[in-house]
Protein backbone atom coordinates (compact mmCIF):
# COMPACT_ATOMS: atom_id res chain seq x y z
CA UNK A 1 0.00 0.00 0.00
CA UNK A 2 1.47 3.36 -0.54
CA UNK A 3 1.85 5.58 1.68
CA UNK A 4 -0.15 8.93 1.09
CA UNK A 5 1.49 11.01 3.80
CA UNK A 6 3.57 14.06 3.38
CA UNK A 7 6.07 15.77 5.19
CA UNK A 8 5.22 18.82 7.04
CA UNK A 9 5.97 22.00 4.58
CA UNK A 10 8.05 24.28 5.74
CA UNK A 11 6.41 27.46 6.55
CA UNK A 12 6.43 30.69 4.82
CA UNK A 13 8.12 32.71 7.57
CA UNK A 14 10.90 29.65 7.27
CA UNK A 15 11.60 29.68 3.75
CA UNK A 16 11.95 33.51 4.10
CA UNK A 17 14.74 33.28 6.38
CA UNK A 18 16.24 31.13 4.49
CA UNK A 19 15.75 32.75 0.96
CA UNK A 20 17.39 35.55 2.84
CA UNK A 21 20.47 34.17 4.07
CA UNK A 22 21.37 32.48 0.36
CA UNK A 23 20.43 36.29 -0.25
CA UNK A 24 23.25 37.50 1.44
CA UNK A 25 25.54 34.74 0.85
CA UNK A 26 25.19 35.00 -3.11
CA UNK A 27 25.55 38.94 -2.86
CA UNK A 28 28.65 38.26 -1.20
CA UNK A 29 29.96 35.80 -3.40
CA UNK A 30 29.13 37.98 -6.45
CA UNK A 31 30.24 41.02 -5.08
CA UNK A 32 33.67 39.62 -4.33
CA UNK A 33 33.81 38.49 -7.68
CA UNK A 34 33.13 41.62 -9.31
CA UNK A 35 35.85 43.59 -6.95
CA UNK A 36 38.56 40.75 -7.85
CA UNK A 37 37.71 41.34 -12.00
CA UNK A 38 37.99 45.03 -11.38
CA UNK A 39 41.24 44.63 -9.78
CA UNK A 40 42.83 42.47 -13.17
CA UNK A 41 40.56 45.22 -15.26
CA UNK A 42 42.44 47.93 -13.75
CA UNK A 43 45.94 46.16 -13.30
CA UNK A 44 46.04 44.51 -17.07
CA UNK A 45 45.25 48.56 -17.88
CA UNK A 46 47.93 50.00 -16.50
CA UNK A 47 50.45 47.28 -18.18
CA UNK A 48 49.28 47.69 -21.37
CA UNK A 49 49.08 51.60 -21.42
CA UNK A 50 52.54 51.15 -20.08
CA UNK A 51 53.43 48.72 -23.21
CA UNK A 52 51.77 51.08 -25.72
CA UNK A 53 53.69 54.02 -24.19
CA UNK A 54 56.84 52.18 -24.54
CA UNK A 55 56.25 51.30 -28.27
CA UNK A 56 55.50 54.76 -29.04
CA UNK A 57 58.75 56.22 -27.47
CA UNK A 58 60.34 53.35 -29.21
CA UNK A 59 59.01 54.57 -32.55
CA UNK A 60 59.67 57.88 -31.94
CA UNK A 61 63.22 57.47 -31.23
CA UNK A 62 63.75 55.65 -34.20
CA UNK A 63 62.26 58.36 -36.37
CA UNK A 64 64.58 61.02 -35.31
CA UNK A 65 64.64 64.55 -33.78
CA UNK A 66 62.09 66.66 -35.77
CA UNK A 67 60.09 67.90 -33.00
CA UNK A 68 56.69 67.39 -34.91
CA UNK A 69 57.65 63.83 -35.96
CA UNK A 70 56.12 62.38 -32.67
CA UNK A 71 52.56 64.28 -33.15
CA UNK A 72 52.26 63.27 -36.12
CA UNK A 73 52.67 59.60 -35.23
CA UNK A 74 50.33 59.77 -32.66
CA UNK A 75 47.71 61.85 -35.02
CA UNK A 76 48.36 58.29 -37.23
CA UNK A 77 48.24 56.66 -34.52
CA UNK A 78 44.92 57.65 -33.30
CA UNK A 79 43.46 57.76 -36.78
CA UNK A 80 44.16 53.73 -37.27
CA UNK A 81 43.33 52.72 -33.88
CA UNK A 82 39.85 54.61 -33.86
CA UNK A 83 38.96 53.40 -37.06
CA UNK A 84 39.92 49.18 -35.64
CA UNK A 85 38.48 49.79 -31.91
CA UNK A 86 35.87 52.57 -31.60
CA UNK A 87 36.55 55.65 -29.41
CA UNK A 88 38.74 55.88 -26.52
CA UNK A 89 42.44 56.17 -28.67
CA UNK A 90 42.29 60.23 -29.09
CA UNK A 91 45.54 61.81 -29.50
CA UNK A 92 45.52 63.49 -26.07
CA UNK A 93 44.90 59.76 -24.70
CA UNK A 94 47.59 58.36 -26.30
CA UNK A 95 50.03 61.45 -25.44
CA UNK A 96 48.80 60.66 -21.82
CA UNK A 97 49.95 57.21 -22.14
CA UNK A 98 53.50 58.23 -24.09
CA UNK A 99 53.74 60.34 -20.91
CA UNK A 100 53.19 57.34 -18.78
CA UNK A 101 56.06 55.29 -19.78
CA UNK A 102 58.59 58.55 -20.26
CA UNK A 103 57.15 58.64 -16.04
CA UNK A 104 58.29 55.30 -15.04
CA UNK A 105 60.35 54.06 -17.97
CA UNK A 106 61.62 50.30 -18.09
CA UNK A 107 64.97 49.45 -16.15
CA UNK A 108 66.76 48.73 -19.19
CA UNK A 109 64.94 51.78 -21.24
CA UNK A 110 68.76 52.65 -22.90
CA UNK A 111 68.84 48.99 -23.90
CA UNK A 112 65.81 48.58 -25.21
CA UNK A 113 65.71 52.37 -27.22
CA UNK A 114 68.18 50.90 -29.50
CA UNK A 115 66.13 48.11 -30.56
CA UNK A 116 65.36 48.38 -34.27
CA UNK A 117 61.35 48.66 -34.88
CA UNK A 118 59.68 49.97 -37.98
CA UNK A 119 56.99 52.71 -37.18
CA UNK A 120 54.22 50.63 -38.71
CA UNK A 121 54.56 47.56 -36.74
CA UNK A 122 53.19 49.31 -33.42
CA UNK A 123 49.87 48.41 -35.18
CA UNK A 124 50.75 45.34 -37.71
CA UNK A 125 52.71 43.08 -34.97
CA UNK A 126 51.05 41.55 -31.96
CA UNK A 127 53.06 43.02 -28.80
CA UNK A 128 54.03 39.96 -27.64
CA UNK A 129 56.05 39.61 -31.24
CA UNK A 130 57.94 43.09 -29.78
CA UNK A 131 61.15 43.19 -27.92
CA UNK A 132 59.97 42.48 -24.75
CA UNK A 133 61.06 44.78 -21.47
CA UNK A 134 61.07 44.47 -17.91
CA UNK A 135 58.57 46.94 -16.71
CA UNK A 136 59.45 49.05 -13.67
CA UNK A 137 57.53 48.27 -10.11
CA UNK A 138 54.12 49.68 -10.82
CA UNK A 139 52.11 49.43 -8.02
CA UNK A 140 48.50 47.31 -9.40
CA UNK A 141 46.84 48.13 -6.66
CA UNK A 142 46.84 51.41 -8.32
CA UNK A 143 44.49 51.94 -11.32
CA UNK A 144 44.82 54.30 -14.37
CA UNK A 145 42.89 57.39 -12.75
CA UNK A 146 45.59 57.09 -9.46
CA UNK A 147 48.21 56.86 -12.08
CA UNK A 148 46.88 60.33 -14.27
CA UNK A 149 47.32 61.93 -11.02
CA UNK A 150 50.43 61.14 -9.57
CA UNK A 151 52.10 61.88 -13.56
CA UNK A 152 51.18 65.23 -12.79
CA UNK A 153 53.53 65.32 -9.88
CA UNK A 154 56.87 66.57 -10.78
CA UNK A 155 59.35 65.50 -7.85
CA UNK A 156 60.33 62.08 -8.32
CA UNK A 157 60.63 60.89 -4.33
CA UNK A 158 57.26 63.09 -3.37
CA UNK A 159 55.39 61.20 -6.60
CA UNK A 160 57.18 57.72 -4.98
CA UNK A 161 55.70 58.80 -1.36
CA UNK A 162 51.90 59.31 -2.85
CA UNK A 163 52.44 55.87 -4.65
CA UNK A 164 53.07 54.04 -1.58
CA UNK A 165 50.63 55.78 0.22
CA UNK A 166 47.75 55.51 -1.97
CA UNK A 167 48.80 51.50 -2.94
CA UNK A 168 49.41 51.30 0.84
CA UNK A 169 45.68 53.05 2.33
CA UNK A 170 43.67 52.04 -0.11
CA UNK A 171 43.02 55.44 -1.18
CA UNK A 172 40.14 56.06 -3.55
CA UNK A 173 41.46 58.00 -7.18
CA UNK A 174 39.24 61.33 -4.77
CA UNK A 175 41.12 60.79 -1.49
CA UNK A 176 44.54 60.46 -3.71
CA UNK A 177 43.58 63.68 -5.43
CA UNK A 178 42.54 65.64 -1.46
CA UNK A 179 46.11 64.58 -0.31
CA UNK A 180 48.24 65.59 -3.04
CA UNK A 181 46.26 69.19 -3.06
CA UNK A 182 46.59 69.43 0.90
CA UNK A 183 50.06 68.95 0.50
CA UNK A 184 50.20 65.86 2.54
CA UNK A 185 54.16 65.11 1.83
CA UNK A 186 54.84 68.61 2.85
CA UNK A 187 53.21 69.13 6.00
CA UNK A 188 54.60 65.74 7.34
CA UNK A 189 57.97 66.79 6.57
CA UNK A 190 57.98 69.69 8.67
CA UNK A 191 59.36 68.28 11.07
CA UNK A 192 61.41 65.74 10.11
CA UNK A 193 65.52 66.53 8.88
CA UNK A 194 66.89 65.53 5.48
CA UNK A 195 66.96 61.82 6.23
CA UNK A 196 63.33 61.32 7.85
CA UNK A 197 62.07 62.78 4.99
CA UNK A 198 64.12 60.67 2.55
CA UNK A 199 62.73 57.88 4.24
CA UNK A 200 59.52 59.10 4.11
CA UNK A 201 59.14 59.71 0.26
CA UNK A 202 60.88 56.06 -0.46
CA UNK A 203 59.14 53.71 2.16
CA UNK A 204 56.16 56.28 3.03
CA UNK A 205 54.15 57.46 6.38
CA UNK A 206 55.91 55.37 9.06
CA UNK A 207 53.81 55.21 12.26
CA UNK A 208 56.73 54.13 14.63
CA UNK A 209 56.43 57.46 17.41
CA UNK A 210 54.28 59.07 19.32
CA UNK A 211 55.32 61.91 16.84
CA UNK A 212 54.51 60.22 13.98
CA UNK A 213 50.67 59.71 14.73
CA UNK A 214 50.00 63.81 13.73
CA UNK A 215 50.22 66.28 11.08
CA UNK A 216 50.85 69.77 11.08
CA UNK A 217 48.79 71.35 10.23
CA UNK A 218 45.52 68.99 10.27
CA UNK A 219 43.25 70.27 7.42
CA UNK A 220 40.05 70.40 7.82
CA UNK A 221 38.55 71.82 4.52
CA UNK A 222 36.22 69.22 4.78
CA UNK A 223 34.06 70.21 7.27
CA UNK A 224 32.40 73.44 5.33
CA UNK A 225 33.14 75.76 8.46
CA UNK A 226 33.56 79.50 7.26
CA UNK A 227 36.14 80.88 9.22
CA UNK A 228 34.62 83.58 12.00
CA UNK A 229 34.70 84.48 15.37
CA UNK A 230 31.65 83.26 16.96
CA UNK A 231 32.19 79.32 16.45
CA UNK A 232 32.40 77.06 19.72
CA UNK A 233 34.36 73.97 20.01
CA UNK A 234 31.51 71.86 20.28
CA UNK A 235 30.39 73.41 16.49
CA UNK A 236 34.03 72.03 15.85
CA UNK A 237 33.38 68.94 17.30
CA UNK A 238 30.15 68.43 15.95
CA UNK A 239 31.30 69.07 12.33
CA UNK A 240 34.04 66.53 12.82
CA UNK A 241 31.77 63.99 13.91
CA UNK A 242 29.32 64.52 11.07
CA UNK A 243 32.60 63.97 9.05
CA UNK A 244 34.22 61.52 10.77
CA UNK A 245 35.37 59.45 8.03
CA UNK A 246 37.11 62.21 6.07
CA UNK A 247 38.62 63.15 9.61
CA UNK A 248 40.34 59.71 10.01
CA UNK A 249 41.83 59.89 6.85
CA UNK A 250 43.50 62.98 7.70
CA UNK A 251 44.40 61.90 11.36
CA UNK A 252 46.51 59.41 8.72
CA UNK A 253 47.24 55.44 9.50
CA UNK A 254 45.63 53.11 12.26
CA UNK A 255 42.88 55.24 14.42
CA UNK A 256 39.84 53.46 15.31
CA UNK A 257 36.83 56.12 16.91
CA UNK A 258 35.88 55.12 20.80
CA UNK A 259 33.99 58.12 22.19
CA UNK A 260 32.89 61.56 22.23
CA UNK A 261 32.98 63.96 25.11
CA UNK A 262 34.05 60.66 27.01
CA UNK A 263 33.45 62.03 31.06
CA UNK A 264 35.99 61.51 33.78
CA UNK A 265 35.51 61.72 36.91
CA UNK A 266 38.48 63.12 39.55
CA UNK A 267 38.07 63.65 43.12
CA UNK A 268 34.07 64.37 42.85
CA UNK A 269 34.65 66.62 39.67
CA UNK A 270 33.54 65.91 36.58
CA UNK A 271 35.42 66.63 32.82
CA UNK A 272 34.58 65.47 29.12
CA UNK A 273 37.22 64.85 26.83
CA UNK A 274 36.18 66.15 23.09
CA UNK A 275 37.42 63.27 21.11
CA UNK A 276 39.37 59.58 22.13
CA UNK A 277 40.69 57.48 19.31
CA UNK A 278 42.85 53.86 19.43
CA UNK A 279 45.71 53.56 17.57
CA UNK A 280 46.13 50.03 16.55
CA UNK A 281 49.63 50.64 15.29
CA UNK A 282 50.88 52.00 18.72
CA UNK A 283 48.75 49.95 20.80
CA UNK A 284 46.95 53.13 22.28
CA UNK A 285 44.35 55.55 23.67
CA UNK A 286 45.16 59.05 21.70
CA UNK A 287 42.81 61.59 23.25
CA UNK A 288 42.32 65.01 21.76
CA UNK A 289 41.16 68.45 23.19
CA UNK A 290 39.60 70.71 20.68
CA UNK A 291 40.49 74.24 21.16
CA UNK A 292 39.79 77.61 19.53
CA UNK A 293 42.01 80.25 19.42
CA UNK A 294 45.24 80.44 20.53
CA UNK A 295 46.73 77.60 22.52
CA UNK A 296 47.98 78.07 25.79
CA UNK A 297 50.12 76.25 28.49
CA UNK A 298 46.95 75.25 30.74
CA UNK A 299 45.40 73.61 27.74
CA UNK A 300 48.51 71.59 27.23
CA UNK A 301 48.71 70.85 31.31
CA UNK A 302 44.94 69.33 30.46
CA UNK A 303 45.39 67.34 27.78
CA UNK A 304 48.64 66.14 30.21
CA UNK A 305 45.74 65.48 33.18
CA UNK A 306 43.51 63.53 30.25
CA UNK A 307 46.34 61.58 29.40
CA UNK A 308 47.47 60.63 33.03
CA UNK A 309 43.70 59.70 33.75
CA UNK A 310 43.35 56.91 30.76
CA UNK A 311 47.30 55.60 31.68
CA UNK A 312 45.99 54.92 35.43
CA UNK A 313 42.48 53.79 34.55
CA UNK A 314 42.13 52.54 31.42
CA UNK A 315 45.33 51.49 30.08
CA UNK A 316 45.69 47.37 30.10
CA UNK A 317 49.55 45.91 30.97
CA UNK A 318 49.74 45.27 27.21
CA UNK A 319 49.51 48.74 26.01
CA UNK A 320 51.59 51.66 25.21
CA UNK A 321 51.27 54.93 27.30
CA UNK A 322 48.44 57.04 26.11
CA UNK A 323 49.03 60.15 23.57
CA UNK A 324 47.58 63.28 24.15
CA UNK A 325 46.86 65.89 21.14
CA UNK A 326 46.07 69.62 21.64
CA UNK A 327 44.47 70.53 18.49
CA UNK A 328 44.40 74.24 18.08
CA UNK A 329 43.55 76.94 15.90
CA UNK A 330 46.74 78.81 16.63
CA UNK A 331 49.60 78.31 18.62
CA UNK A 332 53.07 79.58 19.94
CA UNK A 333 55.29 76.87 18.80
CA UNK A 334 58.27 78.15 21.02
CA UNK A 335 55.83 78.09 24.29
CA UNK A 336 54.76 74.65 23.09
CA UNK A 337 58.76 73.16 23.30
CA UNK A 338 58.97 74.90 26.41
CA UNK A 339 55.91 74.03 28.40
CA UNK A 340 56.38 70.37 27.12
CA UNK A 341 59.09 68.03 28.02
CA UNK A 342 62.27 67.36 25.79
CA UNK A 343 62.55 64.19 24.17
CA UNK A 344 59.92 61.78 22.56
CA UNK A 345 57.15 63.37 24.56
CA UNK A 346 53.25 61.75 24.49
CA UNK A 347 51.64 65.44 24.67
CA UNK A 348 51.73 67.11 21.25
CA UNK A 349 50.09 70.30 20.11
CA UNK A 350 49.09 70.62 16.22
CA UNK A 351 47.22 73.72 14.23
CA UNK A 352 44.24 72.69 12.59
CA UNK A 353 43.29 74.89 9.05
CA UNK A 354 39.66 75.02 7.68
CA UNK A 355 41.10 75.97 3.99
CA UNK A 356 44.09 74.31 2.28
CA UNK A 357 46.85 75.51 2.64
CA UNK A 358 49.40 77.08 -0.04
CA UNK A 359 52.62 75.56 -1.43
CA UNK A 360 53.99 79.02 0.40
CA UNK A 361 52.76 78.09 3.29
CA UNK A 362 53.65 74.80 3.37
CA UNK A 363 56.94 75.79 2.53
CA UNK A 364 57.86 78.56 4.79
CA UNK A 365 56.15 76.28 7.48
CA UNK A 366 59.18 73.78 6.54
CA UNK A 367 61.98 76.56 6.35
CA UNK A 368 61.12 77.20 9.93
CA UNK A 369 60.52 73.48 11.29
CA UNK A 370 64.04 72.88 10.09
CA UNK A 371 65.54 75.82 11.70
CA UNK A 372 63.99 75.49 14.98
CA UNK A 373 65.16 71.65 15.03
CA UNK A 374 68.80 73.50 14.26
CA UNK A 375 69.24 75.77 16.77
CA UNK A 376 67.31 72.75 18.92
CA UNK A 377 64.67 74.64 20.11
Amino acid sequence: MLDNTRQPAATTEEACVAADTLFRKVVEIVSGAQERVAQVVNSTMVQTYWEIGRQIVLVEQKGGRRADYGEQILLHLSERLTRHFGRGYGVKHLARIRQFYQTYPAPDQGKASSVEIDSQEIVATPWRQLPPAPQPALKLELGWSHYRLLMVIEDPTVRTFYEHEAANQGWSVRELERQIASHLHERLAVSRDNDQVLALSRRGQQVLTPQDVIKDPVVLEFLGLPERPHWRERDLEQAIIDHLQEFMLELGKGFCFIARQRRITIGGDHFFVDLVLYNRLLRCFVVIDLKLGKLTHRDLGQVQMYVNWFDRTQREPHEEPTIGIALCSRKNDAMVRMTLPEGEGRILAARYDLVMPTTEQLAAAVRDGRRAAERGE
